[in-house]
């Protein structure tokens, strides 16, 4: 009698455990690969020369160090504190480490009543100012004159200048820009909620100017 060989059947529910591990690993894999060969979104981007850094201390309260994957916009403020400086507000930031005031606050980039420019937060870290937006957008954090919120001249145009500056760098457009209130609704930037003109003409500069830095490297290269 010859022998005959049972057909083996393989087991749909192993099937698919094999299958979901499989997915698990190559998930898994593509993070170590982005972060050994791609790095992070922000990493290794050189700052225009108008930027100071001066970081902030790592801490949970205003730098918690947690990774930003992404970059897939921009988010306007104003510091709600009329007359004070890049430097104060930044020095603000950084005293919230202790946690007495229980408040979570910073920004990656704060823009001074001079157009001066302090980089508070790396591009590669999430700074705690907009709220659900935090996972995948870079602040700014803007000083202004006086109660109103509108920003003088020269602080304005530095605004249009690096926010132009981000889109480029991070392949973003103006339909990428956002105001803190457009996330959360709060009133801020307080001149540029209450003024929609004033915020449409903001982006239509920045718009420009991203069209302008992209001639400047054009020629460059």
């Amino acid at each position: 009698m010859a022998y005959k060989e049972k057909k083996r059947r393989m087991n749909p529910r192993f099937i698919g455990l094999c299958l979901a591990a499989v997915l698990v690993i190559a998930a898994g894999g593509f993070c170590v690969w982005r972060m050994l060969f791609c790095g992070l979104p922000g990493e290794n981007v050189k700052l225009p020369d108008y930027v100071t850094k001066d970081l902030l201390t790592k801490n949970p309260w205003s730098r918690p160090g947690t990774e930003l994957e992404s970059i897939k916009g921009v988010v306007i403020h104003y510091v709600g504190n009329p007359g004070t400086t890049a430097e104060a507000n930044r020095n603000y930031f950084e005293s919230l480490q202790d946690g007495t005031e229980g408040i979570y606050a910073s920004a990656h980039f704060i823009v001074g009543l001079d157009g001066e420019v302090i980089q508070c937060i790396p591009l590669t870290e999430w700074a705690y100012a907009s709220n659900s937006r935090n996972v995948d957008t870079v602040s700014i954090e803007v000083c202004h004159p006086d109660e109103t919120g509108q920003f003088s001249p020269v602080t304005y145009d530095r605004v249009v200048e690096l926010t132009a500056w981000l889109c480029d760098t991070f392949n973003l457009t103006t339909a990428d820009v956002m105001r803190h209130y457009d996330v959360s609704g709060k009133d801020c930037p307080k001149y540029y909620v209450e003024h929609e003109d004033a915020w449409q003409q903001l982006l239509k500069d920045v718009d420009e100017a991203i069209t302008a830095q992209k001639a400047q490297a054009a020629q460059k290269n």
